[in-house]
């Protein structure tokens, strides 16, 4: 397949530029795989979706507030995603006028007395050295939340302040189990999940579990080859306890469902089971492109958000539930005026 096998036409007007007033509040559109049904829910009715004895799977990643804005010594803007960071030593994608070189100081805007130098280009980005605090002081002082940027832009042209929506995209940018971690972008379809709403799946006896993938940019990045065995993805850190893939091997091993809230978690436990040839507990390391083709190993169904035309992500549902079907999905939810992206409406592959 080609990377233009993957594509779909989608209005502007179609991007969700905030989350709904509510976090339960999206639509849902239900796909049957087996009998090809559809319907139109919204995310409260996913609890009738599922059965008892179902087992909901989240990532639990917290998402840093890792964008800075930063200033070279000419009065250059900055802007700079922290990709990952210790001490004071961090690791960042870096975007200004002109050239950036090893050796220069940048000014940090929120906060003038803390400095960023930059050492040398690496092939993920920057390594740098923070000046008046540890990096992680300087990303919970300064840092933003790193919305995509097609959120922001769309803002931009609508007028939107940032600083009048940054409280609200503190909260509604993560998740309401995020626990820990450094992910740079948010498992968008978890977003959904509210606290009465998980309650209400725990009332009807669909277990829940959590692993941790450390979402990275390359999860976003995008595909330039037309030729897609020709594209590699980042690798990306996940976690998964033992609980969890005990909780697995069991809700399979009793004919119960394993359903992924969020690519995320396709990749986690997928990455695990094509590692190893099972699922298993513990640390590693993915760079799994999962496309048309690939043999699921552990995912039953898939709660996932609407994603970018052309996307590695939009692939990865279209390897689960077939490309043809899935873009049909995808042109009706245009037609029937779903909100698409990262604070869009839901899709439930069941």
């Amino acid at each position: 397949m080609k990377l233009e096998d993957f594509d779909f036409e989608l209005p502007e007007s179609q991007i969700a530029r905030f989350p709904a007033e509510r976090r339960e509040g999206a639509r849902l559109l239900v796909y049957q795989r087996e009998t090809g049904e559809t319907r139109h829910a919204a995310i409260p009715e996913l609890v009738g979706c599922l059965r008892p004895g179902d087992l909901l799977v989240l990532n639990d990643v917290r998402v840093a507030p890792a964008r800075l804005d930063l200033r070279r010594a000419t009065g250059g803007a900055v802007e700079a995603l922290a990709l990952r960071w210790q001490g004071a030593d961090l690791w960042m994608l870096a975007d200004g006028r002109g050239r950036l070189k090893p050796g220069e100081v940048l000014e940090v805007d929120r906060d003038p007395a803390l400095r960023v130098v930059l050492f040398d280009r690496e092939r993920e980005g920057w390594r740098a050295c923070v000046e008046g605090a540890s990096a992680e002081e300087l990303l919970r002082r300064c840092g933003k939340v790193p919305l995509p940027p097609y959120i922001r832009k769309a803002r931009e042209r609508d007028g939107v302040e940032e600083s009048a929506v940054e409280p609200l995209d503190r909260e509604r940018y993560q998740t309401v189990f995020a626990a820990e971690g450094a992910a740079v972008a948010a498992p968008t379809a978890g977003l959904h999940l509210s606290e009465p709403v998980l309650a209400a799946l725990a009332a009807r006896e669909v277990k829940i579990t959590k692993v941790r993938l450390h979402v990275g940019p390359g999860t976003f990045a995008p595909v330039r080859t037309s030729n897609l065995d020709e594209h590699r993805m980042e690798l990306e850190r996940y976690e998964i306890p033992e609980e969890a893939a005990a909780a697995i091997r069991a809700t399979r091993a009793a004919g119960g469902r394993v359903v992924a809230v969020g690519t995320t978690v396709v990749r986690t436990l997928e990455g695990a089971a094509a590692r190893h040839g099972e699922l298993r507990a513990g640390a590693g390391e993915t760079d799994l492109f999962i496309r048309p083709g690939f043999p699921f190993r552990v995912v039953d169904a898939l709660m996932t958000n609407f994603h970018l035309p052309q996307s590695t992500l939009l692939m990865l549902v279209s390897a689960f539930a077939g490309r043809e079907a899935t873009l049909a999905l995808y042109r009706e939810a245009v037609s029937r005026g779903y909100r698409f992206y990262s604070y869009g409406d839901a899709m439930l592959l069941l």
